[in-house]
């Protein structure tokens, strides 16, 4: 188990170290800003649709290493999908993040996001992890004001 908790944390550590999708969509369809009181964390997200599906989406902001790469991965995973693929995908992240994680059945579509299944130990970081995608959320839906964490 020790293995896997490595490469977690190593996964994490790069996300934060090299962001992928950092900047804004040019174009976009929807944005967002997000905030998170409790430790500072500031989003910003961008997206550009095709009809019903993400072609591209962007974050800007600044974080700790949970909140950026928890960032960088979610706007891989969300690329090519539907609104309601992403709505899925955001219900799926945001219960392995709350619940124990034995209740949750990652199935097909988690990927390299299962390595935040150990953030629901530490309930301060669940919001670090969780504000980028309350942030996309908000950017689909076209919801007007700051999301926040609180």
């Amino acid at each position: 188990m020790s293995e896997l908790s490595d490469l977690y944390q190593e996964l994490i550590l790069d996300h934060n170290r090299s962001p992928r999708n950092r900047g804004k969509v040019e174009d976009a369809d929807g944005s967002a800003q997000g905030y998170n009181p409790l430790c500072g964390d500031q989003i910003s997200v961008s997206l550009k649709m095709d009809g019903d599906r993400i072609e591209a989406v962007k974050f800007e902001g600044s974080g700790c290493a949970i909140s950026t790469a928890s960032a960088s991965l979610m706007t891989e995973a969300l690329k090519g999908k539907t609104r309601v693929e992403a709505t899925e995908l955001f219900e799926k992240f945001h219960r392995l993040l709350t619940e124990d994680g034995s209740g949750v059945k990652l199935g097909p579509g988690m990927g390299k996001l299962a390595v935040f299944s150990g953030v629901c130990q530490y309930p301060a970081r669940v919001k670090c992890a969780t504000l980028a995608w309350h942030t996309v959320k908000a950017a689909i839906e076209n919801e007007e004001g700051q999301v926040t964490t609180e």
